[in-house]
């Protein structure tokens, strides 16, 4: 297991402070704010950790404020219903006194029913591509910065490798989708949720590029401004995220300084285990 996925397990094993009331720890890295990834898949854990025998099947999340990284975030968890089948809590991500996130997460006991899919692209074939940190790097280096050591930006616990590269740094117009394989950089326990948590960190990371790709602005031109709105994710079937996953993206529309993007995660042998969707805030002020 790599140092980074260490540390994303430990961030992720919150602190229970009181009944329904967990707290979290940020990364010691020099980031401005928090990563929205982080906060979402953290949300996630203080929700499972408020359910027995059921996983996780989607959640909803508005990101409402920028996370301070130099604070730990208390998370308040509401357990609005117990069924049968299903169960719901709301999630609140609190730092210094305000809301920075509210998610609605909804649990499932496992069940058989009707099954269909579409179909995993043909291509890429094989997990290869540009090493997302390695395009981060050299992005950077290139403006003249080093890249800070130890800052999970530059050094992620999760893999991805996109053919062609992400080209977030290309101030070039492009078709608005990608494909890219992804897995944890180590192998995880069995358990299903954490799988779950650390693909829900991992779907953050790259999704709203592609509503940028669509533009001739890359992320540091000029007056560029982004940032993740909401998020919301559905888990279809067990998976786990310590095996290559194709995640299948793309952006079908971008209106008002707002970018929709969708994605698709795919196994090796083609099921179809879960799908994201977001919309955030892309944007060029003068």
């Amino acid at each position: 297991m790599s140092d980074s996925l260490r540390r994303l397990l430990e961030i992720l094993d919150l602190e229970r402070i009181e009944v329904n009331l967990f707290r979290g720890q940020n990364p010691t890295d020099s980031r401005r704010r928090l990563f929205g990834g982080q906060v979402l898949a953290q949300g996630l854990v203080a929700a499972l950790r408020t359910v027995e025998g059921r996983l996780a099947h989607s959640l909803h999340a508005y990101f409402l404020r920028p996370g301070d990284p130099r604070v730990p975030t208390v998370f308040e968890v509401d357990r609005v219903r117990d069924g049968g089948t299903f169960a719901t809590r709301l999630v609140k991500a609190i730092q210094h006194g305000e809301a920075i996130l509210n998610m609605s997460v909804s649990f499932q006991v496992d069940t058989e029913g009707l099954e269909h899919q579409i179909e995993k692209p043909a291509e890429p074939r094989e997990p290869d591509g540009v090493l997302y940190e390695d395009e981060m790097r050299s992005g950077v280096e290139a403006l003249g910065f080093a890249p800070p050591e130890g800052d999970l930006l530059f050094h992620p616990p999760v893999e991805i490798r996109t053919p062609g590269g992400l080209r977030m740094f290309e101030a070039t117009s492009r078709p608005p989708h990608t494909s890219s394989w992804v897995r944890a950089k180590g192998t995880l326990p069995d358990d299903p949720a954490i799988h779950q948590c650390v693909l829900a960190y991992a779907s953050d990371m790259t999704l709203l590029s592609n509503a940028v790709n669509a533009h001739p602005v890359a992320v540091t031109s000029p007056g560029f401004q982004s940032a993740s709105l909401d998020h919301a994710m559905w888990f279809h079937r067990p998976f786990r995220v310590d095996d290559w996953l194709l995640y299948v993206m793309d952006s079908p529309v971008s209106a008002r300084s707002r970018g929709f993007c969708r994605g698709t995660f795919f196994t090796r042998d083609g099921q179809l285990v879960a799908s994201c969707a977001q919309e955030g805030l892309i944007r060029v002020r003068p």
